[in-house]
């Protein structure tokens, strides 16, 4: 890993005027979806942290599932988990990743939940007869898992609403941070609204008319407002900035233009420029000192003025949406950033990975991850992704489901047991290399049997992990149901493949490595989840020095100097 970045930021002294009264940041949404809410709400996490702000992120969901851990990724991206086991939407990806704090299952609260919570207390009698009603039962319920992630000695509360302002389901948490207002003091709450100005070719204009609906129907629902942050593809022109003003009844300097990106990463480098975080502050009461950006700034330049690719492809079944894969697609950047490389990130369907089509699909890769997942569909193509990968040299990285298929490619290719498999795929198979292994009993909630959260692991001494980590002890977030099977430790070993990290208590395997390889780690957790920008995960950045050493020695891949560098992420 390279050290020449600063990690994590040098941050001021906090200085809050009364650490009796927490600040509270609503982000609502307006025109469309994907504007990048989340991103926004991320951002000003980054700016006020950098300020010497405790800050905690959050989001509302008004989605009716009760956590996103059942949904298909297809529809809604990957599942986010946190240390303490939530699973959770992805936009708790970005808050982590953008303000280097690890969140709780907390900050994530879904419809589904609230319903489900006010529900159960009906049924246990807990309000006593009354007529349940939206008001103000739900809308009391939003408010206590609000007031519950500011518990402690936090600074700001930066809340982000799910949806887009006029959906039907997005009216009891419009009506929870409305209330929310009076119930804290006004001067405690900060109403920021993200919308687009959008441009129209053919008359050569940015046309404000959709904020101005936007903001009419987000006042409509008794919130006004403080602070607009305009989403366009370009810089907005001072005549419109005035207009939004205008009409919106927002400050001039209250209107930040948020035009569009080179890095995601950049963004709170353009907010902080228009004045987000001076406008949030004064309006808060909050007095700080400049935020402290030189090193954030120092990896978004190293970022966009890398000039070296390095080729790495995800294989996976859900590739035709990246959102899917999130958090692995991040980790990479960090990685290949950190080395001072732009990531050639390719996406590589598993289920077409059959035969000699194989081949054309992962010859010019310099390094192959294999993602978590679950259900059969794609995982031969996964298996002879690694099997190509162990063959030629290819670096390779496997996450969860991804090691799992290294095991079982192992024991198909090397310990000739063809019909090899996971119990998960084929109940039947004679060789059951990954197996559940404790009694499990079939439970009505999903997640029930998963093994989800932070988990300890020890890493062999001499291992790659070991010198990857720089740490014996290492912490990392799960989630899957489906082990290596312990009888097959020791024909795996003499197979080549080391079992480089175990459970502390050595019953469960936790990572693998291959010995005559330059670079084939495995292991069961997410690793992916605990990457930040301005920390790359050592893994990650394992593997892109070793890709980048097998294109042509842009990184000298060396173990000893990775474990000085080596980041524990207990």
């Amino acid at each position: 890993m390279n050290g020449s970045l600063l990690s994590p930021d040098s941050l001021p002294e906090r200085t809050t005027p009364d650490r009796n009264e927490t600040k509270y940041v609503f982000v609502t949404g307006g025109v469309v979806s994907s504007l990048g809410k989340g991103i926004a709400a991320a951002s000003l996490g980054r700016l006020l942290k950098a300020r010497g702000l405790k800050v905690v992120n959050q989001k509302l969901d008004p989605y009716i599932n009760v956590d996103p851990g059942t949904m298909n990724p297809f529809q809604h991206g990957e599942v986010f988990v946190t240390d303490d086991g939530g699973e959770t939407d992805l936009d708790l990806g970005h808050y982590e990743r953008f303000t280097g704090e690890n969140l709780k299952r907390t900050s994530n609260v879904t419809a589904g939940s609230v319903y489900l919570s006010v529900i159960q207390k009906e049924r246990r009698g807990d309000y006593l007869g009354d007529t349940v009603q939206v008001i103000p039962h739900i809308t009391n319920e939003i408010k206590d898992r609000i007031r519950r992630v500011a518990d402690g000695d936090v600074d700001v509360v930066i809340t982000e609403v799910g949806g887009t302002v006029g959906d039907i389901e997005s009216l009891p948490f419009l009506e929870a941070i409305r209330q929310y207002g009076n119930d804290v003091g006004r001067r405690n709450v900060l109403f920021l609204h993200v919308t687009l100005v959008p441009y129209i070719a053919t008359s050569e204009e940015l046309k404000t008319k959709p904020t101005q609906h936007s903001v009419a129907e987000l006042r409509s629902k008794g919130i006004h407002p403080d602070v607009i942050v305009v989403r366009s593809d370009r810089e907005i022109d001072e005549s419109a900035r005035k207009k939004i003003s205008l009409f919106c009844d927002v400050e001039e300097r209250a209107v930040i233009a948020a035009p569009d990106a080179r890095d995601i990463y950049e963004v709170p480098l353009i907010l902080h420029e228009g004045g987000l975080d001076d406008v949030v502050c004064d309006r808060l009461n909050l007095i700080t000192g400049p935020p402290s950006l030189d090193s954030w700034r120092a990896m978004v330049d190293k970022a966009l003025s890398a000039s070296e690719k390095v080729t790495v492809g995800i294989v996976g079944k859900y590739v035709d949406l990246p959102d899917a894969y999130l958090s692995v697609a991040e980790a990479l950047r960090h990685g290949a950033a950190s080395e001072g490389l732009e990531l050639d990130l390719q996406w590589i369907p598993s289920d077409e990975l059959t035969g000699l089509l194989a081949e054309s699909y992962l010859d010019e890769l310099d390094g192959i991850v294999i993602p978590g997942g679950f259900g059969y569909r794609g995982v031969e193509g996964k298996i002879q992704a690694i099997t190509y990968a162990r063959e030629n040299g290819v670096p390779f990285l496997g996450l969860c489901l991804g090691l799992q298929c290294a095991v079982i490619e192992i024991a198909r290719s090397v310990l000739g047991h063809p019909e090899a498999n996971s119990t998960e795929f084929d109940p039947s198979t004679p060789h059951p290399v990954i197996d559940l292994m404790s009694s499990q009993e079939d439970v009505e909630d999903m997640g029930g049997t998963m093994r989800l959260g932070l988990y300890a692991a020890k890493l062999a001494e001499g291992s790659r992990v070991r010198a990857l980590y720089g740490e014996e002890l290492v912490y990392e977030r799960h989630r899957h149901r489906w082990e290596v099977n312990n009888r097959y430790r020791r024909d795996l070993e003499a197979a080549g493949m080391r079992l480089s990290g175990l459970s502390p208590d050595d019953n469960l395997v936790e990572y693998v490595e291959l010995v005559d390889h330059p670079f084939f780690v495995a292991t069961q957790a997410h690793p992916e989840f605990r990457s930040r920008p301005d920390r790359p995960h050592p893994l990650f950045a394992g593997l892109i020095a070793a890709a980048a050493a097998r294109r042509g020695g842009v990184v000298d891949l060396s173990i000893e100097e990775d474990a000085e560098e080596g980041v524990t992420t207990k």
